[in-house]
């Protein structure tokens, strides 16, 4: 591997976990079940299985007739495996549903996981940003609040 293709992997590993600490740090803040550790450790090992799925084994098709290099099948694996990981998260109690958004935020943080080991950054960083804006501004607490605040606005109308 060329020492500039090294350089951008770690580049890449490092871009994904700070992706991954930004979307954690915000679920912390919420005291949610996955916080800081566990996105920043999702969104690191997509980018390194989705770096080692892209340039892991293209050694093997120089070396080998009849091979095929398919960078796309190990990395298909990473949506699988952290719904697997997210379904662990979602819980039924007193008839009402938990943790459903903690594993989106999960799977999703995976996916921008899977875009910065592809090179995408420009792509990873405005679905970051999304993430965190989306759950900042359609938190139940946040709407409430714009509710509260507008609310003797609306009276001083009615009266």
């Amino acid at each position: 591997m060329p020492a500039t293709l090294f350089g951008e992997c770690l580049l890449r590993i490092f871009l994904a976990a700070l992706c991954g600490l930004v979307i954690g740090f915000e679920r912390k803040a919420r005291l949610k079940e996955a916080g800081v550790r566990t996105h920043l450790i999702v969104a690191l090992g997509a980018a390194l299985i989705t770096i080692v799925s892209k340039y892991g084994f293209f050694d093997l098709a120089l070396f080998a007739e009849g091979i095929k290099a398919d960078p796309t099948r190990i990395a298909a694996q990473i949506v699988s495996g952290v719904g697997f990981l997210g379904a662990g998260m979602i819980f039924m109690r007193h008839r009402t549903l938990t943790g459903l958004t903690t594993a989106a935020g999960i799977w999703t943080t995976a996916g921008i996981g899977m875009a910065v080991g592809c090179g995408l950054y420009a792509v990873s960083l405005f679905s970051t940003a999304l993430v965190v804006l989306t759950q900042l501004m359609l938190h139940r607490d946040y709407r409430l609040s714009l509710i509260h605040i507008s609310e003797p606005t609306r009276r001083s109308y009615i009266s």
